[in-house]
């Protein structure tokens, strides 16, 4: 295994052996390729530059105690990928493709997935691009499949410690019925300018609103938002919002424990009444969040009185954690074991 300090990996790119890819050309896809360049050659005119034909997705491998390799969820990744690929009309990848290609590069750099209780993970990187050329708005007629994966830490530098974020109205992340819905690029590159505000203001994230009324909580920068009160666990519904298999594996684990869910319109008026609030995302897992301000009023809602997450977040956190990392009974069959 590699001489990495594991315990204090950043979350970031991280140089690896090899990774794949394949193309789908001539109406089908090719064979999977093994490569060591961390280059890809493309058109000049590929749709993926000029007209955002790009899709990706994340996921987490980890090793367990017992040393066995857990891929978490892949299955869900897959679908999402399938369709983020319709929803800007790229030739979506089938799922025993994608499995196949998972697996192959997970084993190709497994002395990169990090060691049991240390709190990093193999994070892997599926990418999927318009690669044929096209001078006029229309979908490529060939595509870039491609993996690489890295060795990450924690998504905030905090960990899991309760961070503060900060709501702001002067910028949207995604259109009603636009593609917030699914994973592209664009949605990304819209939040970099006020996400990037926030740090050099001392947040860790910010918190969209949507963006017809500014009435309610949409998505907090890269992880979806959630609630605790009176025993339920509360997370927003809209359109624009990305569906983290994240939070969708939290609903499930708090139904498991007992509380009722809520997947609605979150108001903004509602945030003086929660206990808990929280980030959750594939990178993130749950980010505790301590203190939320306005950016535009500075009011401020505060949470984690002694400073610490909440118990409901702790609970759920470390059942996720248990799970993926092989602890904990995996009673809902998420992990693939290689």
């Amino acid at each position: 295994m590699k001489n990495i300090d594991w315990a204090n990996l950043p979350f970031g790119y991280y140089k690896t052996n090899y990774n794949v890819r394949c193309y789908y050309r001539d109406g089908k896809w090719g064979e999977i390729e093994v490569s060591s360049s961390e280059h890809i050659n493309i058109h000049m005119a590929a749709t993926a530059l000029h007209y955002g034909q790009e899709a990706f997705e994340g996921l987490k491998v980890f090793r367990g105690k017992d040393n066995k390799i857990r891929i978490f969820r892949w299955e869900e990744n897959a679908k999402r990928m399938q369709n983020s690929a319709r929803g800007i009309m790229m030739q979506p990848p089938p799922s025993e493709l994608f499995f196949e290609m998972l697996k192959k590069v997970v084993l190709l750099n497994e002395e990169f997935v990090p060691p049991a209780g240390l709190g990093a993970a193999l994070y892997v990187r599926p990418l999927l691009i318009g690669s044929g050329p096209q001078v006029g708005v229309k979908p490529a007629e060939e595509y870039l499949f491609l993996m690489f994966a890295g060795p990450v830490g924690p998504y905030f530098k905090e960990g899991f410690n309760p961070v503060d974020i900060q709501i702001i109205r002067d910028y949207d992340r995604a259109a009603p019925r636009g593609t917030g819905h699914i994973k592209v690029g664009g949605n990304y590159a819209a939040s970099l300018v006020s996400s990037e505000r926030a740090h050099k203001e001392g947040f860790a994230t910010v918190l969209y609103l949507d963006a017809c009324e500014k009435k309610y909580i949409d998505e907090a920068g890269p992880a979806n938002f959630f609630a605790i009160k009176d025993n339920t666990y509360i997370t927003p519904k809209s359109n624009s919002i990305l569906p983290s298999i994240t939070n969708l594996s939290l609903r499930e684990l708090a139904a498991d424990m007992g509380l009722k869910v809520e997947q609605r319109k979150v108001a903004v008026s509602e945030l003086g009444d929660f206990e808990e609030v929280g980030a959750c995302g594939t990178a993130a897992v749950i980010s505790p969040i301590k203190r939320i301000v306005e950016r535009e009023t500075g009011q401020e809602f505060t949470y984690c009185p002694d400073g610490k997450p909440g118990p409901v977040s702790t609970k759920l956190y470390q059942r996720l954690k248990g799970i993926q990392e092989g602890e904990t009974e995996d009673k809902f069959n998420w992990n693939t074991i290689l």
